[in-house]
């Protein structure tokens, strides 16, 4: 089941999507439904009343359009993680890890498909990340790995946006400001249940900067699979319906090439993954 907000006329909509890509408007067929994908997410049974309400309405035929917003627009958490694909670290340069390594961005940086990625004034090596990424359902500390997947809801294409010069190239490195500026966490174009997208360990990855393959991996590549990293990062917080968590990005990111490549004012940057669909987005220089 893909779930997703679409932006319409009578405002945000929470939408089931069909196989020939109309959109059913959940709450109109069952009012009981609360308005976001956060909410549903939230609500006990949320996503089996979602589901019941997407094959009632696709028989009567109620159908909105649209255009899509993020479909989680303020998340509590968003978990990212580095350095999660072992040919990406020594493309980097760096030691693989021997633990995961976690760091955050924002609610202000998410933004959906065909948002625009900004440029800061500040920034001139602004680079892409193809990354899938975690949608949690179900609350939960100290999950054991072994039930881990019990905790996800379903995943969305996600690109973790990185300022290089910031992340690396300040004094002690500035993770936390090169990963999280305003627009640097674009994801959607919808949420894919976890029964739909099957083993979300074997997935192709990919990066098209203006149309030119530039990430083409599966997500088999992971250092630490799903289960590890919620099991790992639920031993120190909560996680809650609604957080994300970046699982990582496989080689070929602009600033490992030779000379390196960093997106400009102009360009358009797809993330696709298998089963999931295409997140697009344009990218603009600040004004």
């Amino acid at each position: 089941m893909k779930l997703a907000m679409l932006k319409t006329a009578d405002g945000p909509k929470l939408v089931g999507c069909t196989l020939d890509n109309q959109y059913v408007d959940l709450v109109a067929v069952d009012p009981k439904l609360p308005a976001t994908l956060h909410e549903v997410l939230a609500t006990p049974e949320g996503l089996t009343a979602a589901a019941h309400a997407l094959a009632q309405g696709m028989s009567k035929g109620q159908f909105v359009t649209g255009a899509f917003l993020p479909p989680i627009a303020k998340p509590g958490k968003i978990l990212c993680i580095g350095l999660n694909y072992r040919d990406h670290a020594e493309e980097t340069g760096s030691p693989i890890p021997t633990e995961p390594i976690v760091f955050s961005k924002f609610p202000t940086a998410i933004i959906g498909p065909e948002d625009t990625i900004v440029l800061p004034k500040v920034s001139h090596e602004v680079d892409y990340e193809a990354e899938l990424v975690v949608v949690i359902g179900k609350k939960g500390k100290n999950i054991p790995k072994a039930t881990a997947f019990q905790h996800v809801a379903g995943y969305v294409v996600g690109n973790d946006v990185s300022a290089r010069d910031w992340q690396k190239g300040r004094p002690g490195g500035q993770w936390l400001l090169g990963k999280t500026p305003d627009t640097f966490a674009p994801i959607g174009p919808w949420l894919v249940t976890a029964d739909e997208v099957g083993d979300p360990h074997d997935l192709r990855v990919q990066c098209r900067l203006n149309g030119k393959t530039m990430q083409d991996s599966r997500t088999k590549e992971l250092i630490f699979g799903i289960d590890h990293l919620i099991s790992h990062v639920s031993q120190l917080m909560t996680l809650e319906p609604g957080d994300l968590i970046f699982t990582g990005t496989p080689p070929g990111v602009g600033a490992a090439r030779k000379p390196p490549i960093f997106m400009q004012d102009g360009d358009t940057v797809e993330i696709e993954i298998e089963h999931m669909g295409v997140l697009k987005n344009h990218v603009a220089a600040e004004e």
